[in-house]
């Protein structure tokens, strides 16, 4: 791991760069960024950190060239300092799996950290209040890389117990009818009213007003979820947060109420 003011002579830092927003950044993101010689990533990581690349080896790859860009960034770290970026948190839904698994075939022996990032579920739960004060799932419905059946398991798995449920990957022109799929398993475990929120591009530019409603009324905005909307269903606990005849978001009791008196 590279010591605070420590200039690295080469190894690779798989960096969490959160929601894209400098200020949403970690203070490590920012350092390591700011002292690597390359910074590798796809446009849509890139962009936000403009400010953060000048003078630097920048090195841009699209949307499906996980494996090539794990490769180049591999490569090039064996003998300078390379930072490969990646929306959210490295490791979640993010590089680090696909890098660690390409290091591990390469047999490069080369130093490696990763650096955590605020995940689209940590981002999104912020605007809602407090849906995620307990346990949790977070499933994608992207069945680019996982089977749909798969996925559909791990729905049952999830909402059996009763836990809220963070979806990501939600809805695509290409997928249109994925998002509809989980409400159905949803609705095999949890009542109508179980709240729900739709929050699009969370702490990031073109964030939206966020959406409350429930699961059984979800229908009605549906057509707002796309691929840059996180998807929160409550738990069997989970109820809407009002202050005063305001919805404000959802809360999820974490068991207070039934330990202390307030």
């Amino acid at each position: 791991m590279l010591s605070p003011g420590e200039r690295p002579s080469n190894g690779l830092w798989i960096v969490g760069i959160g929601p894209g927003r400098r200020e949403y950044m970690t203070g490590r993101a920012i350092e390591i960024i700011t002292r690597a010689e390359y910074v590798i990533g796809n446009d849509s990581y890139l962009d936000p950190l403009q400010p953060l690349l000048v003078g630097k080896q920048v090195i841009r790859s699209s949307m499906g060239k996980e494996v090539e860009r794990a490769q180049r960034a591999i490569e090039l770290a064996r003998s300078h300092a390379v930072a490969i970026v990646s929306g959210g948190d490295a490791g979640v839904y993010g590089m680090a799996g696909i890098v660690l698994e390409v290091l591990e075939h390469s047999g490069a022996e080369i130093p490696v950290e990763i650096v955590p990032g605020v995940t689209a579920a940590n981002a999104a739960a912020s605007l809602v209040g407090s849906p995620l004060s307990g346990d949790f799932a977070v499933i994608s419905l992207s069945d680019l890389l996982t089977p749909l059946d798969v996925i559909e398991r791990r729905l049952d798995a999830a909402f059996s117990v009763g836990i809220p449920v963070v979806i990501y990957n939600p809805r695509s022109h290409g997928r249109p009818h994925n998002f509809a799929l989980a409400i159905d398993h949803a609705r095999k475990y949890y009542p109508a009213s179980v709240p729900v929120a739709v929050v699009k591009n969370a702490l990031r530019d073109g964030e939206a007003t966020p959406l409350v409603t429930t699961l059984g009324e979800i229908e009605s905005i549906i057509d707002t979820v796309d691929m840059h909307t996180t998807v929160i269903i409550g738990g069997s606990e989970s109820r809407i947060w009002r202050m005063g005849n305001n919805v404000k978001g959802i809360i999820t009791p974490r068991g207070y109420d039934h330990k202390y008196i307030y």
